[in-house]
């Protein structure tokens, strides 16, 4: 099974860094028209995301100890998405010893400060800032 789960992680972040840079040769990250943004399944399609990010985020909550790490991790997650939850969840996995099942992948707290929430906050924030200027 942790197996499996590393791939699916693999393939959902490969996907999303692709369809993401794909999309921002395409287009500035903020010159979405007007008739989209404002499009009523558009704002549909925004909750229900967020709220799917905000649901894994209760996740990582629980499993970090630190407020500094919780905090990185919400940035990471609410700036960059599935990109941010992909990389989490490799983590974990990849954390896993061999023939351990998903529980402890699920269950075991992390203390301290996290230098990958850390740093994928940081290149959220800097795609942000980079996308306003």
């Amino acid at each position: 099974m942790i197996l499996a789960l590393r791939a699916l992680f693999l393939v959902v972040l490969a996907s999303m860094l692709s369809v993401t840079s794909w999309a921002s040769l395409q287009c500035p990250l903020f010159a979405v028209p007007r008739d989209v943004y404002a499009h009523p399944w558009f704002i549909a399609t925004m909750a229900d995301t967020y709220w799917g990010f905000l649901t894994f985020y209760v996740w990582v909550f629980y499993k970090q100890t630190s407020g500094i790490a919780r905090g990185a991790w919400l940035v990471a997650i609410l700036l960059l998405g599935n990109i941010a939850m992909s990389v989490y969840c490799l983590a974990e996995l990849f954390r896993a010893a061999p023939g351990d099942g998903l529980a402890p992948v699920l269950t075991t707290r992390r203390n301290g400060p996290d230098p990958l929430g850390l740093v994928l906050a940081g290149l959220g924030v800097a795609v942000i800032a980079l996308a306003l200027a």
